[in-house]
Formats: C-alpha cells, structure tokens, sequence
C-alpha cells in the first residue's frame, strides 16, 4: 500500500513537471500554442455550450431572459463545430470566433445578471462583472485581431502551467490513514 502511494506521488511530480514545461513553453512560444488551441477551444466551447443548451432547458421557466442563454449556448456549439471539423477555417478564423465568442458571452452574462437580479440572488453583481470583463476583452480583440491570438496562446500556456502546479502541489500533500 505505502509503495502505491509513493509512486502515485512521484509519477504526479513527473507530470506536473511536465505540465509545468509544456505550459512555460507555450507561453513562450504563444504562436504554436495558438495555432494547436483551436481543437481545445473547440472542445472547451462545445461542452460550455452544451452544459449552457441544458441549464436552458432545466431553467427556461424560472429566469424572464433565458433566451439568451439558449443563443449563447447554440451560437457556442455552432462556433466549436466549425473549430473542430475544419482546420482551414480554424487557421483563419480563430482571432475571429473568438472574439464573437467573448462578446456574445458577455452580453448573456450582462443580461443575465438583471435576470439574477430581479430574482433577488444576493450575487448578481459579479455576474454583471464577468459580462462586463467578456465584453471588453472582445472589444479589444475586435480592434486588434493579434491581441486575441496572443490571448489564446497565453490562456493554452497558462492552463498547462497551473495544472502542473496543481499536480505538484496535490503529490505534496500528506496522507493521512
């Protein structure tokens, strides 16, 4: 038992370190890590809008704007559909789609913070935020595609880095039986 958990531990170590120098390397090299991010945005956006399509479905009665959750999650899986089955247009296109991505996505949140509020949930604020954030960082990438190029390939390094860490960091943690 005790030798299980040890080499549990030490194969963490070795892929969080491994993780940590994939991340490192693709901030550094932010232009690879952009050009192979289009199949995991195109993953990441598929399944956000998917979990979206379904909280519309389980929530249309209780909040007055759903509809707009309902289009911000099939304007997501749309998005991510043509990220992952056609990699011309995800070459092309992905400083675009996300920027279309990160402004729809805040305008849902925006919208849906007064529907929060309405409803009274103490937290709605945060909500109106994070749209608030979506919908500037869009209105940058529109004004210049290569900032949401750069975004892209930072947001892929910075994942593999943070995750590393976080593998390291669960590895270190003493068991206690």
């Amino acid at each position: 038992m005790f030798m299980a958990s040890k080499s549990m531990r030490v194969l963490n170590i070795v892929s969080g370190v491994l993780l940590i120098a994939v991340g490192i390397y693709c901030l550094c090299n932010q232009d690879i890590a952009a050009a192979t991010a289009g199949f995991m945005v195109g993953i990441f956006m598929l399944v956000s809008g998917i979990i979206e399509i379904v909280v519309f479905a389980v929530t249309s009665g209780l909040l007055f704007g759903s509809g707009w959750l309902l289009l911000d999650g099939v304007l997501t899986v749309i998005l991510s559909l043509f990220l992952l089955f056609n990699q011309w247009f995800t070459m092309l296109s992905l400083p675009l789609l996300f920027t279309l991505w990160l402004l729809f996505s805040g305008i849902s949140r925006f919208v849906s913070a007064f529907d929060l509020k309405a409803l009274g949930v103490h937290n709605w604020g945060w909500v109106l935020a994070v749209g608030i954030v979506l919908m500037i960082a869009g209105f940058i990438c529109m004004m210049d595609p290569l900032v949401s190029i750069t975004a892209v390939g930072m947001t892929v390094g910075l994942v593999f880095l943070l995750e590393g860490i976080s593998a390291i960091v669960y590895a270190c943690i003493p068991r206690t039986r």
